[in-house]
């Protein structure tokens, strides 16, 4: 069964997903790969979708997979033209790819740590670690308080509109993936109770006010 499955890496080209889908096969981790038609974890601050292919994966497998990829990349870190972008990067901005691994592809994280080391810098497993402990720490953490959207969700839902009860259930129940595969709410718990409490405000107004749209509409 795949249906408790989550994004695990995106891609622009339907053949670098195929790629990685036949990669995981050959290490005996299933995946699934399609497009993505809607974003996975919606939040108010919003990012516009480019990545058109996902491999989808068991969560529990977050990490053996990128233990595979990295290491697959590994073979082709001397494939790197003269001008290549990330050639001219300081320490600094190397750091913060090996920091923000989860922005950037594998290729560019592990040439990150080669360049470092070439460059006489330690680059060992205990600090890569624990600069993956300390992203998690940083995305972990909830958006910041939605105000706007919970002013406009509770107009709506009194108003009997039906954004209203979007924008409570949004503000409820997201949830965003972490780059190790677990998964937790998008909003702080205050802005949950918020959103719950919109949507039931909305879930009781909106047919109330539609049946009285309708009745009044067959008095005309």
């Amino acid at each position: 069964m795949t249906e408790h499955f989550i994004t695990f890496k995106k891609f622009p080209t339907r053949i670098q997903a195929k790629e990685l889908e036949i990669l995981l096969a050959e290490n005996n981790i299933k995946s699934v790969l399609g497009d993505n038609i809607a974003p996975v974890d919606i939040t108010f601050s919003g990012s516009t979708l480019q990545n058109q292919y996902e491999i989808k994966i068991d969560p529990i497998n977050f990490e053996k997979a990128e233990a595979i990829l990295e290491k697959a990349t590994e073979n082709i870190l001397t494939e790197v033209d003269s001008d290549y972008y990330l050639l001219s990067f300081s320490d600094d901005e190397l750091y913060d790819v090996l920091l923000k691994s989860d922005e950037w592809n594998v290729f560019d994280y592990k040439l990150a740590q080669k360049l470092l080391t070439e460059r006489g810098k330690n680059i060992d497993s205990e600090m890569l670690a624990f600069l993956k402990k300390e992203r998690l720490q940083t995305l972990a953490k909830p958006e910041e308080p939605q105000k706007s959207w919970i002013n406009i969700g509770y107009i709506f839902s009194f108003l009997g509109g039906a954004l209203g009860i979007v924008i409570g259930y949004l503000l409820w129940t997201s949830k965003k993936t972490l780059p190790n595969g677990q998964r937790i709410y998008s909003y702080n718990e205050a802005d949950r109770k918020h959103g719950k409490t919109i949507f039931i405000i909305g879930a009781i107004v909106f047919p109330v006010a539609l049946l009285i749209r309708i009745l009044s509409a067959d008095k005309l």
